[in-house]
């Protein structure tokens, strides 16, 4: 599957629906009175589609600037709502790019809300924000060693139950993605940004990247580069406090 992620029984809809349409292009124009010398047909049909994918793109551009005005090159900022998304899960079965979509229709960003777009091989951060307070690491298994960084999350997230934390790897190879996720034996789930789209909408500059939001989906902070164990308690301790003022209570140890 090479679009948006969406649950299989979606696709016929998908490709039925609007987008569908769209992509199968506008109906050819009446011929001209005079034939066309040898290959102009195909050179008019091929430039109407250039043009319709150039105009799809820039389209896209410019929604996607827009609606995250609220992001830049060190993260997601404060206070402004994690940016919805749904990938498949590294582990998984399930093939797809990434689902950005905010509303139903919304092309190259998907054709379901990403926040709706749930199931057991799909890490979706609606999801986790309505669970309780999330962190959200951004990792690259090409052109940066990150894993000592999750090797330390992975370590200390089982001192703050309730704590949502996941991680998303940024393109590269899904078989290297998976290696590494096994050989680590990572306990949280990593999910699998094939196309970026993801990275992109939380200003993904520098691996590591974490991001710590409120249950709810409000960004209390981002920190770039790694953290000691230390100060990723310290972190970890801010997150749980604050929530805990906001109304969020931690679940009991078990």
């Amino acid at each position: 599957m090479s679009g948006p992620l969406d649950f299989p029984e979606d696709r016929r809809d998908a490709e039925d629906g609007p987008a569908g349409a769209r992509a199968a292009g506008p109906e050819p124009a009446a011929g001209p009175a005079r034939p066309p010398g040898p290959g102009g047909g195909r050179r008019r049909r091929y430039g109407w589609l250039i043009g319709i994918v150039a105009l799809v793109a820039m389209a896209w551009i410019l929604v996607n600037t827009l609606r995250t005005e609220g992001v830049s090159s060190s993260g997601v900022r404060p206070g402004a709502k994690l940016p919805p998304f749904a990938v498949p899960l590294a582990l998984g079965d399930l093939d797809g790019d990434a689902n950005v979509a905010r509303r139903a229709g919304s092309g190259p960003a998907g054709s379901r809300p990403a926040c709706a777009v749930r199931g057991p091989q799909i890490l979706n951060v609606c999801q986790l924000a309505e669970r309780g307070p999330v962190v959200l690491a951004f990792l690259a298994t090409r052109g940066g060693d990150c894993t000592t960084a999750l090797d330390r999350l992975d370590r200390v997230r089982g001192e703050f139950p309730g704590v949502q934390v996941a991680a998303v790897s940024v393109r590269g190879d899904r078989s290297d993605l998976r290696r590494l996720v096994r050989d680590r034996g990572w306990g949280f789930p990593v999910g699998y940004d094939r196309d970026g789209a993801v990275a992109n909408l939380y200003g993904v500059a520098v691996c590591p990247q974490t991001t710590y939001a409120y249950p709810g989906g409000a960004v209390r902070a981002t920190t770039i580069g790694e953290q000691s164990v230390a100060d990723l308690r310290a972190s970890l301790r801010r997150l749980v406090a604050t929530s805990r003022e906001r109304g969020w209570r931690a679940p009991a140890r078990g």
